[in-house]
């Protein structure tokens, strides 16, 4: 398979690096903020498009590939507020869109966790839940992309709250998500439900971006010969959320 590297810093070269050792060919490899150099000729030729760029880029470069012709995964956080434009656009290009806030197949687990618990807590409202997520310094958006969907599913499930909020808040509605950046730390996310008497805790820490970078591969390698909007649920077959 022949794959383009959108965004080329950590993640892109931990990509290119699995990506090549699962025998695909890298054609073309572009900076995070380099979106107007990307050659549509040579984009044309990829049979897929990795994007993990920066939140000013992600639309532009979604779209681009949609002109090319050439289907997208697409790992980049920020940008969200666009996503319905690009499902419009990816359906009427009839092309194909993979979209992950997360690519490790942990995390996903762990968001099939989450739901679970927030489901069974939604009859014990003694207890009070919060989210906490850390991640590296050089890190642009906050709370991060994974953040944000664990919260999302929490407030599906847990009928007392409505919405959710970085820092502390003293709504009862209002989920809390507390944002920290230290160092290098590739990603760290943990539910806690806290009640006067005891602490309950779900915790995902990843060690390295392997994870993330394989399940970018592997969602790339999936989406072949497919047309529409996907997401890890559709890849992993664990149903809809």
């Amino acid at each position: 398979m022949k794959i383009a590297l959108i965004g080329y810093g950590k993640m892109g070269k931990e990509i290119e690096s699995i990506a090549i050792g699962r025998g695909h060919e890298i054609i073309l490899k572009v900076g995070a903020q380099q979106s107007k150099s990307i050659s549509t000729e040579i984009l044309r030729q990829a049979d897929a498009a990795i994007e993990f760029s920066s939140p000013e880029c992600a639309y532009s470069n979604i779209m681009n590939c949609f002109q090319a012709g050439v289907p997208v995964v697409c790992g980049t956080t920020g940008w969200l507020h666009r996503l319905e434009e690009v499902k419009t656009a990816c359906h009427r290009s009839e092309n194909a869109f993979f979209y992950a806030s997360n690519f490790s197949i942990g995390v996903n687990i762990f968001f099939e966790l989450n739901l679970y618990l927030a489901k069974i807590m939604n009859a014990y409202g003694e207890y009070e839940p919060l989210l906490e997520e850390i991640h590296h310094i050089h890190k642009k958006d906050s709370p991060s992309g994974t953040g944000i969907t664990i919260a999302e599913g929490i407030i599906r499930e847990l009928n007392r709250k409505n919405e959710w909020k970085e820092g502390s808040t003293h709504s009862p509605s209002v989920l809390a998500i507390h944002s920290k950046r230290e160092g290098e730390v590739p990603g760290t996310h943990k539910v806690i439900y806290r009640s006067d008497v005891d602490d309950i805790e779900i915790t995902h820490t990843a060690h390295n971006r392997k994870g993330f970078a394989l399940g970018a591969v592997h969602a790339a390698e999936w989406i072949q010969g497919k047309k529409g909007t996907f997401g890890m649920n559709d890849m992993l077959g664990f149903g809809k959320q």
